[in-house]
């Protein structure tokens, strides 16, 4: 079982204002976002061609789940080509890029205990984020993330220690000093750790997010999301094929099937911006004018864009726009994690935005 340390917790909130001086004021008014998923290292690679994937026999565009053995054979098989090494996984992407806007968040995961683990829980802790790990005999899971030529990203997953994050693991008090949930949807292969999640978040009055996570976990797991999703969830997060993978229909038919599941539901259509579905607002929101250089977190950083205005209580187009507004930010480098300056310019143009 997790341990809750609120002493950690206060000083981390204390050391994360002084980190970021110019939202101290908005810092402890906003509300608190605790994260939950697969914690991974992120082996982004950029290669030459296609032909890899087919060789590795790697759907373009999906996250494949592999094992230790298969996961070796592809990071040799592509030891040739640049590769970068960062703290990953959906979620906690999503709770990093909060964490450097200012947000009060906390993340629950389970790494090995290895030298990969205190990698990823050394990285989390310095963007402020409270880490809540198990750490098991297993190693730290990895995602070796391929970026071809046109900028599309295929995951090879080896969960590891991530899988062996369990329902009996979590306590009501976890979710105690946190206002919203933010859950992947890759967790839904365990079906009774979501549901637990979910339930002890609900016993504790906090706002539920989900994303759904790829496609291929969609179509493996439609009768597993609707039941949470139904139950549960207030703030949905999709792209264009998750959308269709979940509802068979395209992105304006899958918004109004969803009506009156969640508050807010946001379908994420990369280049072509996204949509938002609040009540019975339907809101276009514009993609940012950039040039792409890998899409790798994109969705995740979107997430964190729009769940800081939503924990800000900005309306749903203003959080879109810090939705795009990150996302344009992050496929203009490569691999999922921006370094201080470019959170610097993103804190400024934040602040523009929400004064407006």
């Amino acid at each position: 079982m997790i341990e809750f340390k609120r002493k950690h917790v206060i000083n981390i909130i204390f050391n994360h204002v002084q980190f970021h001086p110019t939202i101290k004021i908005k810092y402890m008014r906003m509300k608190r976002i605790l994260g939950m998923g697969n914690a991974l290292v992120d082996v982004v690679t950029m290669i030459d061609n296609d032909k890899l994937l087919e060789k590795f026999n790697l759907p373009k565009g999906s996250m494949q789940l592999v094992n230790t053995e298969r996961s070796e054979i592809i990071m040799s098989g592509t030891k040739q080509f640049k590769r970068t090494f960062t703290s990953g996984g959906s979620a906690a992407n999503t709770i990093y890029g909060l964490a450097m806007l200012g947000t009060y968040t906390g993340f629950i995961g389970s790494v090995g205990r290895d030298e990969t683990g205190d990698f990823f829980e050394n990285e989390m802790k310095l963007a402020g984020v409270n880490t809540l790990l198990l750490r098991r005999n297993n190693p730290t899971g990895t995602a070796v993330a391929l970026i071809t030529p046109d900028s599309e990203r295929t995951f090879a997953t080896c969960l590891g220690a991530a899988v062996e994050l369990n329902a009996e693991d979590l306590h009501p008090e976890l979710f105690r000093d946190y206002d919203i949930l933010y859950l992947e949807g890759y967790l839904i292969n365990n079906f009774t750790l979501v549901e637990s999640a979910c339930r002890m978040a609900k016993e504790n009055d906090l706002t539920i997010a989900l994303d759904l996570a790829s496609y291929n976990v969609v179509e493996a797991y439609r009768k597993e999301f609707s039941s949470i999703v139904n139950e549960y969830v207030d703030v949905l997060f999709a792209n264009e094929s998750e959308a269709k993978a979940f509802t068979g229909l395209p992105p304006l038919k899958a918004l109004e099937s969803l009506t009156g599941i969640a508050e807010v539901i946001i379908f994420k259509m990369g280049a072509d911006g996204s949509w938002i579905k609040s009540g019975k607002d339907i809101i276009k929101i514009a993609a940012e004018p950039v040039s792409c250089k890998d899409t790798t977190g994109a969705g995740d950083l979107y997430a964190a864009g729009f769940l800081y205005g939503f924990a800000n209580n900005l309306n749903p187009e203003k959080c879109g726009s810090l939705g795009s507004l990150m996302a344009g930010k992050v496929i203009e480098i490569t691999g999922a994690r921006m370094d201080e300056k470019r959170f610097a310019d993103i804190r400024d143009i934040i602040s523009k935005i929400t004064r407006e």
